[in-house]
């Protein structure tokens, strides 16, 4: 995988790169990263990138030919790789869109800035926009590094477990299942017993449960969008049952006129 950054600040990838998985994943050749200065196409001896908006409003708008001069920078090395802005008016970036992008061979990954792009940029060499949540940041800088992090560790190779990628959260529309390690007593909370068993088919059992409780209660959605195993509808019949009964005796007991209701 070749990840090519177009920005006006490409001193901010540096450490990006050169730490943790992205820097192993580059010296182990699974990926290469560049980032190209958006400035060096932009004219005039200020290099100036951005403009005032047709139209008027507060706000400064991104130039589209600096931005055209560096997709065709990189395109040169990279013709056939996918141009990715980096908006707030993206489709939301999620793990299916990672796995997708992790089958390219090359991402073009565009920083935007200011109040946003000329429309015409985006129209002409745009082939996805990706926005990585409901907010607005400073630039598309911070997108990109999430973008290029979740993208990398799923290339074969990344990893120093090939299955911890398939066990990540979302990859089944589960969130993970909760994580513990030594010491196994910490502030007089102990570690679930059955992970200390060697049980490895009760161990397997316990954190698929426990996956499927914490989606349900921290993420409703993602199961009510996905096909739930045979032991999972089980699970998940049990705790009904046991909800139901709960609430029952609740209900019983505010009809007891000893409750003081």
């Amino acid at each position: 995988m070749n990840f090519i950054v177009l920005t006006i600040f490409p001193e901010l990838f540096k450490a990006f790169w050169e730490n943790g998985i992205m820097r192993r994943a580059i010296e182990n050749k699974t990926i290469r990263a560049q980032a190209l200065n958006i400035r060096d196409h932009a004219k005039g001896r200020h290099h100036v990138t951005d403009d005032r908006p047709f139209g008027g409003g507060c706000g400064m708008v991104f130039k589209p030919e600096p931005l055209a001069g560096a997709v065709k920078q990189a395109k040169q090395t990279s013709p056939c790789a996918p141009v990715i802005v980096l908006s707030p008016q993206g489709r939301p970036f999620d793990q299916d869109t990672a796995m997708a992008l992790a089958a390219e061979d090359d991402l073009i990954l565009v920083c935007g800035r200011y109040e946003g792009i000329d429309e015409r940029f985006c129209e002409q060499f745009a082939d996805i926009e990706i926005s990585i949540g409901d907010y607005v940041l400073t630039g598309g800088e911070l997108p990109a590094m999430v973008v290029m992090d979740s993208v990398t560790r799923l290339i074969p190779g990344t990893l120093g477990n090939e299955d911890s990628a398939a066990q990540d959260s979302f990859s089944e529309s589960r969130l993970d299942h909760a994580h513990y390690t030594r010491p196994a007593l910490f502030e007089e909370r102990t570690v679930p017993g059955v992970l200390m068993s060697g049980h490895h088919e009760m161990i397997a059992q316990w954190r698929m449960a426990d996956s499927l409780m914490r989606t349900l209660v921290k993420r409703p959605d993602l199961l009510a969008g996905s096909s739930l195993s045979d032991k999972e509808i089980q699970l998940l019949d049990k705790w009904r049952f046991e909800i139901e009964r709960i609430i029952k005796q609740q209900r019983l007991r505010g009809t007891n006129p000893s409750s003081g209701g």
